[in-house]
């Protein structure tokens, strides 16, 4: 029996982060990533791939109904968006007195960090 190695998903982007989805249905849509899943290489964004999910009543929501929310993209399929250049980015770090920053590729700018 052959022995795999586990999957270390790496994504470009974080919790926070602005980005801009460019391609499929959403294509052009800017949004905050509200969560990230490492193992599926997949993000919520806000107000993103919004769908309709129908719910029964409950004691939280007695009269039930359809209730909308934002369902998880490919990470792929978004990109930074540089809130200096005005356009979506990939990001490079620079290595600085306070540590690593991240940078945007075209103007050179410092990313907001969040943390």
């Amino acid at each position: 029996m052959a022995v795999t190695k586990p999957v270390r998903n790496k994504i470009h982007v974080r919790k926070g982060d602005v980005v801009m989805v460019i391609t499929g249905k959403d294509a052009g849509k800017r949004g905050k990533i509200l969560e990230v899943n490492l193992k599926k290489s997949r993000v919520v964004v806000e107000k993103v791939n919004v769908i309709k999910k129908h719910t029964k009543p409950s004691q939280a929501m007695p009269q039930g109904g359809i209730v909308e929310k934002e369902a998880p993209i490919a990470s792929s399929n978004v990109m930074l968006y540089c809130p200096e250049c005005k356009s979506v980015t990939r990001k490079s770090v620079k290595v600085t007195d306070a540590g690593k920053v991240r940078v945007c590729k075209k103007c050179g700018v410092n990313l907001p960090d969040i943390k």
